[in-house]
């Protein structure tokens, strides 16, 4: 079962990846991750796949440039949704804790 923490750790690990410096901004807090600066990258990303897709239709970008902006939109958006689900399943739990 994968935790928050993990997941968390996951979507770092992603933005890594997908950072053109391999790196993922400045250092995380020590009290925990960042969720606003996590937020601001996933706009970002996503901002990126609708310019890609948009200049590829009006043949301003390459196809492969679109491939891997469009590859990156799709692993952070599963990201984004897998770090959701995480809450949910734990505000369910919560909802379930004897009072």
């Amino acid at each position: 079962m994968i935790t928050n923490l993990q997941a968390s750790q996951a979507y770092t690990a992603a933005r890594n990846a997908i950072s053109p410096l391999g790196n993922a901004g400045p250092a995380q807090p020590a009290n925990g991750p960042d969720f606003a600066a996590m937020a601001q990258d996933f706009v970002q990303v996503m901002e990126k796949g609708d310019a890609a897709a948009t200049g590829a239709m009006t043949g301003q970008v390459e196809t492969h440039q679109l491939v891997q902006s469009l590859a990156e939109a799709e692993l952070a958006l599963e990201t984004v949704v897998a770090i959701r689900d995480k809450v949910v399943e734990a505000y369910q739990e919560i909802l379930r804790m004897p009072v």
